[in-house]
């Protein structure tokens, strides 16, 4: 491979890996179209981007970003699970998709977080996590569970002036007729 081709391809790299949120990597010797085609679709709507890449390409464009480069994951053939954001949702996909019996071929061997390298453990419990969508759901819930407190409280004292005024209308009502 000539060494312009090279530069231009950890340029690439360097592009696509600048402010991900996580790089998972794996391994897929063993697929067949049918699988990649599928992996890659969930991994896409999941949010993330596979890439096949040369091993020390990667390792040179990680480490140009700022990120882990570990020598350990980036052995053999791999692919390159880029997360920019949502890095649950991708890796939920993944493990998902390794999970059943005719994936088996897909391995999982570990991701890059910023600085941090996770091994397979850590990238299962991340995908065990909620996705974003979840997180912030649950945080408006819990702001707004004291404010809807707050509003009932507040409009009982009202609800009681009115049902008070209503009993007090059927009475009358009723003393008249």
């Amino acid at each position: 491979m000539p060494a312009s081709l090279k530069y231009e391809l950890v340029s690439e790299l360097r592009d696509r890996l600048q402010g991900a949120e996580a790089v998972f990597v794996c391994e897929y010797r063993g697929l067949n179209v049918a699988q990649a085609t599928e992996i890659r679709r969930l991994v896409r709507e999941a949010g993330g981007e596979m890439k096949v890449a040369k091993n020390t390409l990667v390792r040179i464009a990680l480490s140009e970003v700022g990120m882990a480069s570990p020598e350990d994951l980036t052995v053999g053939p791999n692919v390159y699970v880029i997360a920019p954001t949502d890095s649950p949702a991708v890796a939920k996909a993944l493990k998902e998709f390794a999970a059943k019996k005719e994936n088996k071929a897909m391995i999982i061997k570990g991701a890059v977080m910023g600085t941090d390298v996770l091994d397979l453990n850590q990238v299962l419990a991340l995908a065990d996590l909620p996705s974003r969508d979840q997180l912030i759901a649950q945080v408006v819930g819990t702001i707004a569970a004291p404010l809807r407190g707050l509003v009932t409280v507040l409009s009982g004292p009202a609800r009681g002036l009115v049902t008070c005024l209503s009993q007090l209308a059927e009475k009358k009502g009723s003393d008249a007729a």
